[in-house]
């Protein structure tokens, strides 16, 4: 009985995933709080939670759109497959070459709240 007492026991380190892991929930925290802070001084806690859920809302229907068309035809690639399918070459360029422009801003937006909070 004793010999399976040592094996369920908790190890007490942390390794570098974990300090990651810990650091990122952090930093999304952040992020969060001083957004949503700024939204609801902005628009009021009323404003904020209309505009949260609605643009939510929003959100949950791209993402069963998306979900829709990727099981209805999966294709390797992003999402701009299907704009290029079903719109044209040209608008599936232009959403490719957005959907990095978004992330672009949105790291650097992050990084700029990152060094001006420390």
């Amino acid at each position: 009985m004793a010999q399976h007492e040592g094996q369920n026991d908790l190890k007490r380190t942390m390794k570098s995933r974990h300090l990651f892991m810990v650091s990122l929930g952090g930093v999304i925290g952040t992020g969060l709080f001083l957004s949503s802070g700024y939204t609801i001084g902005q628009a009021g806690p009323g404003g904020a939670m209309l505009t949260y859920l609605v643009g939510g809302f929003i959100m949950y229907l791209v993402m069963l759109c998306l979900g829709e068309l990727s099981v209805a035809m999966p294709h390797s690639g992003s999402f701009q497959v299907y704009a290029t399918k079903f719109i044209g070459p040209e608008t599936g360029f232009a959403v490719g070459w957005l959907y990095w422009l978004t992330w672009v801003v949105t790291t650097a937006m992050l990084c700029s709240l990152l060094l001006e909070t420390t």
